[in-house]
């Protein structure tokens, strides 16, 4: 696992990159909830009241890496996200700083 601290707007987020075989399972946490690759599923998140978001990539076929993730699209919001005013089609980075 390889954890990098992120400087956003807001503060630092934790940002983490799980390689597992040729895919990685790529998120950032900040002090609200957690923007994440399309292996999170938010809605579950959202039963539990964590605000998060799944991000798509805009460049490639995956989101790869933390930058990746920043630089994605916002496809999924839960309802404890789109309560912070995380929307669908947002950046990765604007989601976070909401988050």
């Amino acid at each position: 696992m390889i954890q990098k601290e992120l400087a956003y707007e807001g503060g630092v987020a934790k940002g983490y990159i799980i390689p597992l075989g040729s895919a990685n399972i790529v998120f950032a946490v900040g002090t609200k909830g957690l923007v994440g690759c399309g292996a999170f599923d938010v809605s579950a998140l959202d039963r539990f009241g964590y605000p998060a978001a799944r991000v798509k990539p805009v460049g490639g076929s995956s989101i790869e890496g933390l930058e990746d993730l920043m630089a994605g699209e916002v496809k999924d919001v839960n309802g404890a996200a789109a309560g912070l005013g995380v929307e669908v089609g947002m950046r990765g980075d604007e989601a976070l700083a909401l988050l």
